[in-house]
């Protein structure tokens, strides 16, 4: 069992419309965060995830993901799943729980400026 308080916590700022609360489990093969979004992330294109599948459950808010083009409305209690390599971009003003497996890594994360 591993358990992650919340002062145990690590704080990012993907952009001005994206801060992720990341728990810091140390397994490879899933972590979790809570992510706030207010506006659109990133800013301009799209991002991808090459090898981490990335749940999001809407805790609180609303909002929309386009993946690969298409647009998905989210509301609170409303799950995705994102596969590897789908490109796509956050819009909205939410509040997730976002697990990844295997556990997500910087260097897997791209931008797509298209």
């Amino acid at each position: 069992m591993k358990i992650i308080h919340k002062n145990q916590t690590k704080e990012f700022k993907n952009s001005d419309a994206c801060i992720v609360t990341e728990y810091p489990l140390g397994d490879k093969d899933i972590n979790g965060a809570v992510v706030i979004v207010k506006g659109r992330y990133p800013e301009k294109g799209r991002v991808t995830n090459e090898k981490c599948k990335e749940l999001a459950f809407i805790i609180r808010g609303s909002g929309k993901i386009v993946v690969e083009g298409k647009e998905i409305k989210l509301n609170e209690e409303d799950l995705i799943l994102l596969e590897p390599d789908e490109k796509y971009y956050w819009e909205g003003n939410m509040k997730m729980f976002v697990p990844c497996a295997p556990a997500w890594y910087i260097e897997q994360h791209k931008k797509i400026e298209q």
